[in-house]
């Protein structure tokens, strides 16, 4: 069914391609003109003699000492932390000394210790205690590093207090060692730092680049290097200056690129509805606003396979193929050569991920795909860049763990997109197809006529579907779902009655049943929100029926009343509005009488008996709005028939031997 876009929905999908054209073109309007990477415009020449900075050497030169260099200054909040539990072990130790008795104690102390602290005097005490914080404050000041052997910073404990005398010169060092170990009160200052660096740096000479006038720095069209780029920034020849025509042309080529993607889009898929539309050009968004933000570090794998396959699976691979041009496309990141190959690699996993995702059929199947593709496209991008010269490292493994972990994220919150933006992937109509789902069962215990009506429309509309080349999967759903509306009342529907009791008969108000007639496919409508039918599965429940006129009841009512219109017995509508739901009517329409036929039916009667039931239809004008052509319905025709003489298919009488008797 193709879907109508109003003024409103355009100026919506308009805006959202210009703002994927403003992010794309945005490095236009805020980097400088010429830039290491671009090719260059034209060719330059030195205007005079100069010695430049030499940017990328001294960039090296800083990479180098940077991680071995860092000044170190003390925390004073440290620092007054590692006094304060020195003070609370001394407190504790001072205490232990009650009544001529020793109690548990912060450390390990010997029997002089022991002797020591009963021996000695309070003042006594109090000065020694002095003298141990004051040792451990000259340590602080110097600055205590937290790997510090225990040997050693014992042995300094002991030379801070020299002067007091044995056993506590032990004592305190051991106290003090104690309260310091594993702990630190120095930090690293980043200023101080950067100035030690720059001094050294300064010491082995800033590196130069020598430049002698009339010297050629670029060659048009060749890639321009960071060494060219340094000399024309000393000669001011890198405009910083937004370059405002260049990023028009840039927006406008953008916007015109997604606007065209989604006209390729609604080519192949003409029921693109606007949210979808927007989360085509939202996810392009986003996808741009990380390359930018991440700029050569970003991954192509990671920002073009996960959401291919995302779209390809709720959208079609027609979809999914457009998006990942675009997105090819427009990289606003200049690349090397192996930057380009990993590019164009990024791109063919996405191109085999995108095929794939429209054979899948099950979440399983997604997820075994994931997993492939990421190891494949680690194996291959290896083999590549050892291939081109570079060597493989610890970066390939996390961009692998990046693509992986955002292929599995893209399984996971595949339901929610799918629901929030109205899409439906075959392994979601293969999970509605599972009849232990709440609906169908419901459906098999309180209308079992219905259901076993419904199975029989499902095989038939399922054959005649196939033979058109449509979708399989999509109308078998819609089959098991499309009279779940007789679940509000399945006793005023014949396949449900026993016993020939059918409550019509007491109703004798034709205009009466028509209304409930009609009232199964309002109630399946609401049935269908109710329990999160995807709306594709749930247009089956109206068209399935299109305007049909109730024929019985207005026959009926012709009786009563030979003026009587036939407007209150035509269902609502609408009529089918794709061929599935066309073959879904027609088969609805052909079951009964194809059950009916008698055994001595042949094909050709059958065929004979089909196409009337179609030409009704079609003559009734219920398959104008389906696309369904005259060779297709004849096609349909030929599978209902098939359908039929699998029904029919005779057996082999078995000879039932008379019961014998027993005597007791």
């Amino acid at each position: 069914m193709a879907v109508r876009w109003t003024l409103r929905d355009g100026l919506v999908v308009l805006l959202a391609c210009l703002g994927v054209g403003l992010i794309s073109a945005w490095p236009w309007l805020v980097q400088p003109s010429l830039r290491p990477g671009l090719p260059a415009p034209f060719e330059i020449r030195a205007p005079q003699d100069a010695s430049v900075v030499d940017s990328e050497a001294l960039d090296q030169r800083r990479s180098q000492l940077g991680p071995r260099i860092q000044v170190q200054i003390t925390d004073q909040n440290a620092t007054a932390t590692l006094e304060r539990r020195l003070k609370r072990m001394l407190a504790e130790l001072l205490n232990s000394r009650t009544a001529g008795e020793m109690r548990l104690t912060p450390i390990a102390i010997t029997a002089e210790d022991e002797a020591f602290l009963l021996t000695q005097t309070p003042q006594e005490l109090q000065q020694w205690q002095l003298a141990v914080e004051q040792a451990q404050q000259r340590m602080l000041t110097q600055g205590v590093v937290s790997t510090l052997a225990e040997t050693q910073l014992q042995r300094a404990a002991k030379l801070q207090l020299d002067d007091l005398a044995e056993p506590g010169r032990s004592l305190g060092a051991k106290l003090i060692t104690r309260s310091l170990q594993g702990s630190t009160n120095l930090r690293t200052d980043n200023s101080l730092t950067q100035v030690l660096l720059n001094d050294l740096i300064q010491q082995n000479g800033v590196p130069k680049i020598e430049v002698k006038a009339g010297e050629v720095i670029t060659v048009k069209g060749e890639v321009i290097s960071q060494r060219a780029y340094d000399v024309l920034d000393a000669f001011g020849l890198i405009s910083r200056r937004p370059a405002t025509g260049l990023f028009l042309v840039r927006w406008i080529e953008a916007s015109l690129a997604a606007g065209l993607m989604l006209l390729i889009c609604r080519r192949w898929r003409t029921d693109l509805e606007i949210p979808q539309a927007l989360l085509l050009l939202g996810t392009l968004a986003v996808v741009q606003g990380c390359k930018l933000w991440f700029g050569a570090s970003v991954s192509a794998l990671a920002v073009l396979v996960p959401p291919s396959l995302l779209l390809a699976e709720g959208l079609g691979a027609a979809s999914g193929l457009a998006w990942l041009s675009l997105a090819t496309l427009l990289w606003p990141i200049p690349l090397n050569s192996v930057g380009t190959a990993r590019l164009l690699l990024a791109a063919a996993v996405a191109v085999v991920g995108v095929l794939l995702a429209g054979r899948q059929r099950s979440r399983a199947e997604m997820l075994q795909n994931a997993v492939l593709l990421t190891v494949a496209a680690l194996l291959v991008e290896a083999a590549l860049i050892q291939l081109m010269g570079g060597s493989v490292g610890g970066e390939l493994l996390s961009e692998g763990i990046l693509m992986g972990g955002l292929l599995l994220l893209a399984l996971l919150i595949s339901p929610t997109v799918e629901r929030l933006f109205g899409m439906i992937t075959r392994s979601r109509l293969l999970e509605l197809c599972d009849l232990q789902r709440p609906l169908l069962r419901k459906l098999s215990s309180e209308a079992p006529g219905t259901f076993e009506h419904t199975l029989m429309i499902c095989g038939l509309a399922e054959e005649g579907v196939r033979a058109i080349g449509g979708d399989v999967d999509l109308v078998r759903t819609g089959a098991l779902y499309h009279d779940v509306g007789k679940l509000h009342a399945p006793q005023w529907f014949i396949e449900n009655q026993q016993g020939g009791d059918n409550p019509h008969d007491h109703l004798d108000d034709p205009w009466r049943s028509a209304e409930i007639l009609q009232a199964h496919v309002d109630e399946g409508i609401k049935m269908a929100r109710r329990y999160g039918l995807p709306q594709p599965v749930a247009d089956f429940i109206p068209e399935h029926q299109g305007t049909l006129r109730m024929g019985y009841f207005w026959h009926r009512a012709k009786e009563q009343n030979p003026n009587a219109s036939d407007r209150p017995f035509r269902y609502r509508g609408p009529k089918p509005q794709s061929k599935e739901s066309a073959v879904m009517m027609l088969a609805d329409g052909c079951e009964a009488a194809l059950r009916a036929m008698p055994p001595e039916t042949d094909e050709a009667q059958a065929c004979d008996g089909v196409r009337r039931i179609i030409h009704s239809r079609r003559h009734d004008g219920q398959l104008d709005d389906s696309g369904l052509g005259t060779g297709e319905i004849e096609l349909v025709v030929r599978a209902f028939v098939k359908v039929w003489r699998r029904m029919r298919h005779r057996r082999i009488p078995y000879p039932i031997p008379a019961r014998k008797a027993f005597s007791a």
